[in-house]
This record gives structure tokens, C-alpha cells and sequence, in this order.
């Protein structure tokens, strides 16, 4: 769990560095990482997903 929580704390400094560029497709989708990465340390996602939903996603369909 150290690393989740070191990658959160870059992709905290990240956001702050697109956002200054006014970058905000590349802002929205490292917020989007940085959420993701909150959810797994405090225990509300899993780390993995199943091999099924990953394929899912890999072709656009959308997971419900």
C-alpha cells in the first residue's frame, strides 16, 4: 500500500503541474488517477479488477 500512497502523492504534484500549463483534459484525467488511487488506499476499490471486466473495458463497452 506504501507505493498506491506514493503514486497518489505524484499524481497530486502532477495536477497541480497540468493545471499551472492550463491542461485541462490532462488536469481531468490525472484528478480521475488520483481519485482511483484514494479509493484503493482507503479500501472502497479493489486494486485488481476481473479478467472478464477488464476485457470489457478493453473493447469500450461500459461496465454495469
Amino acid at each position: 500500500m506504501e507505493r498506491i500512497r506514493y503514486i497518489q502523492a505524484m499524481l497530486g504534484e502532477l495536477r497541480v503541474l497540468a493545471e499551472a500549463e492550463r491542461c485541462d483534459m490532462l488536469t481531468y484525467m490525472i484528478e480521475m488517477a488520483y481519485i482511483e488511487s484514494s479509493d484503493i488506499v482507503r479500501g472502497q476499490r479493489p486494486a485488481q479488477i476481473k479478467p472478464s471486466t477488464l476485457r470489457h473495458l478493453k473493447q469500450g463497452n461500459s461496465v454495469g
